[in-house]
């Protein structure tokens, strides 16, 4: 199986993002790309930064079934594609994330764990479940979901092997690096991916937004980690495509043959 982690910048402009999911589905595909995961806020972008909308002013907003989404799985054919945008639903507003295919809805993430400044802009979601998918059984997180390790736990529990981790992850803004590469939040995305991954014994596939939107800087550093911990591939902090080729089934299995952190857990001394 061959599994595509985007870092791409995605702003305001709804054709401009849908023109762009398109063409970097399209080259994933003539790749030979199964899976293709997005950044978070792939529908018109993400907020402009924490605490106030700024001069971005929030995201467009969609329904579950609105027609976009029958363009986007148009455009994704025999591809499996996981994305996000800002979902409207009776007056409330969620940070969403959808799996599909030419064949329709594969599954369904609200982005429970909000960071500060997201309560104005949406509601939290209330569940984290996987579903089975072309390429096996898949859990999502978007963003801040990852930083805790109950959510990716409850998703390995579900069966998932892989975890798909659509983020629009800026650097520090209350401690600026100089470099990207030197930024705490840089050094924290990578560590969540890693330690998600190793802790579950799953394939982490982590799609970072590229570029600035309002105050924020987005890090980029999107990758493909193995059941082990390890990064398989990665973009770094440009625009690209993390490509991997694994069957993750077999990988998972070999990580799990002598030492399977699920099945030796002890949840009767967790209280």
């Amino acid at each position: 199986m061959r599994i595509a982690a985007v870092s791409a910048h995605f702003g305001r402009d709804v054709d401009a993002c849908l023109t762009k999911i398109e063409a970097i589905t399209a080259d994933a595909r003539a790749r030979g790309v199964d899976l293709v995961v997005f950044p978070d806020a792939t529908i018109g972008g993400y907020l402009g930064g924490f605490g106030a909308v700024g001069a971005t002013g929030m995201p467009p907003a969609f329904p579950a079934d609105h027609p976009v989404f029958d363009r986007l799985a148009a455009a994704a054919g025999p591809t499996v594609v996981c994305l996000s945008w800002r979902e409207s639903d009776a007056g409330r507003f969620f940070n969403s994330a959808v799996c599909l295919t030419g064949d329709g809805v594969l599954g369904r993430h609200r982005k429970v764990h909000q960071p500060v400044g997201e309560v104005a802009a949406y509601a939290a979601g209330d569940a984290f479940t996987a579903f089975d998918s072309p390429v096996g059984r898949l859990g999502m997180l978007v963003d801040y979901d990852k930083t805790f390790p109950e959510a990716a736990r409850t998703l390995a529990g579900d069966g998932a092997q892989l975890l798909a981790c659509l983020s629009a992850w800026p650097a520090s803004l209350t401690d600026r690096a100089p470099r990207l590469a030197q930024d705490r939040q840089s050094r924290l995305f990578d560590l969540y991916d890693c330690a998600r991954a190793a802790e579950n014994q799953v394939v982490v596939v982590s799609a970072n937004q590229t570029g600035t939107m309002g105050r924020l800087r987005f890090l980029g550093q999107s990758k493909v980690v193995g059941p082990g911990g390890d990064v398989l591939a990665r973009t770094w902090a440009k625009a690209g495509l993390a490509l991997a080729d694994l069957d993750v089934a077999a990988e998972v299995g070999r990580s799990r043959l002598n030492l399977s952190h699920l099945r030796e857990r002890r949840p009767e001394a967790y209280r």
